[in-house]
């Protein structure tokens, strides 16, 4: 039998905030995250505008020492982990840390790590590359740091999928937990991809938004879309079993009820023009929670602003769920947040979460322009109050990678 499965405890370092309560009153206040770039010297690249993270009291959480060892994804993940962990009132839990797992991916890894590392070797000679390079560069030392701090025995298990992987990681933790090999885990995602490889690598691709005009950029289902903006942060949540949160008496903030994930196995970059693979995803989940489409109230939409995927997006859904399509509120939260790749999904998750706990769909900013083959409520320019009983959070990346999770609203005569 299937255990239940919920949200005890979130953590976030966003462009809006740089914690939970901080990202949850912009999102919801509509306020853009997006700006220029701070970390490096733009004046060589076409775009000059990302979500960058802002005021990090970084020596609040870590040791300054360690901090400057680690890669600033890995800083991000660990403070978003001591959030989720303190929210979750972890810190004075007896917990088996046998059955305590570590699900936090990222979609590059240490791209700081390896921008700095790589100029490094070439202006000065391989030997001279860091020891710590490897360790910050790989991904499962971004979990591992965490395991670390926290004594975690469990399995440390990022799940890469390009922009999806923080999703597909909450997603296999929730597995892992419902099928019984684990009662609870840290979930999520991370990202630090703002530097000159990352600006560099996704401008190749035409991929981001060239304007260059932070209030005009990340513009998601609008007609004017051209690209997506560059972000960083991350989202950490404490997934667990019912039981055991009841009886440890955690906050419960929400139910974890199905997972679905596909491939579209069409292109490196491109997404299948069908949306099928979409499709298939938000069907595996909501047969996976044992629930139609017609109850979804509220979607946290990919979104990313880009002309492909926000059509394609809009097509699946109304595949997916027919006419309730358009009964649904849908949120881009990347209009004020970016695209944090394999963070968006851990971060889209808890604004989902937030969602159903506040009854409030969070608006998608800089919507203006009406585009005929977007034309779903996609909840423009302001939030609106809700009751949201099911909610749907949708993640896609590179390699055709889809990822859904249904959430449900937790009550406690359940």
């Amino acid at each position: 039998m299937n255990r239940r499965v919920v949200i005890t405890g979130m953590g976030a370092v966003t462009p809006v905030g740089n914690t939970v309560a901080e990202t949850w009153e912009a999102i919801v206040n509509g306020k853009n995250g997006i700006g220029f770039i701070t970390q490096f010297d733009t004046s060589n690249c076409k775009v000059k505008i990302g979500g960058e993270v802002k005021n990090l009291d970084v020596d609040k959480y870590i040791d300054p020492r360690e901090a400057r060892r680690m890669d600033r994804a890995a800083i991000f993940a660990l403070i978003a982990a001591t959030e989720a962990y303190a929210d979750a009132g972890l810190e004075n839990a007896a917990v088996d840390r046998d059955r305590f797992g570590v699900f936090v991916t990222s979609g590059i890894g240490g791209m700081q790590t390896i921008n700095e590392e790589s100029r490094k070797s070439h202006e000065k000679g391989p030997d001279r590359v860091s020891p710590f390079f490897v360790p910050n560069a790989i991904i499962n030392l971004i979990g591992g740091l965490i395991a670390i701090k926290y004594k975690i025995h469990g399995p440390n298990l990022p799940v890469v999928t390009a922009c999806s992987s923080g999703t597909n990681s909450i997603g296999e933790a929730f597995r892992y937990i419902r099928d019984g090999y684990l009662d609870i885990a840290f979930a999520g995602g991370t990202e630090a991809p703002i530097n000159e490889l990352g600006v560099g690598g996704f401008t190749a691709m035409r991929a981001l938004n060239t304007s260059n005009d932070p209030d005009n950029a990340c513009m998601p289902f609008d007609k004017r879309r051209s690209g997506f903006v560059i972000a960083e942060g991350a989202g950490v949540l404490i997934v667990e079993e019912i039981e055991h949160a009841l009886k440890r008496g955690a906050p419960i903030y929400a139910e974890l009820l199905g997972y679905g994930t596909t491939c579209d196995a069409y292109h490196i970059t491109a997404p299948d023009e069908s949306a099928e693979g979409i499709v298939k995803a938000i069907k595996l989940a909501l047969n996976d929670a044992d629930v139609n489409g017609d109850v979804i109230d509220h979607i946290n939409a990919h979104g990313t602003s880009t002309p492909y995927n926000d059509r394609l997006e809009t097509l699946a859904i109304k595949k997916a769920l027919g006419d309730h399509a358009y009964k649904v509120n849908i949120s881009s939260t990347k209009s004020m947040t970016g695209h944090s790749l394999g963070a968006t999904g851990a971060i889209e998750t808890i604004l989902t979460v937030k969602a159903i706990t506040d009854g409030i769909c969070p608006p998608t900013i800089n919507y203006r322009e009406f585009d005929p083959e977007c034309d779903l409520n996609f909840t423009p320019n302001a939030a609106v109050r809700r009751d949201i009983g099911f909610a749907m959070n949708i993640n896609v990346g590179f390699g055709g990678q889809n990822a859904v999770l249904i959430l449900k609203k937790y009550r406690n005569e359940e």
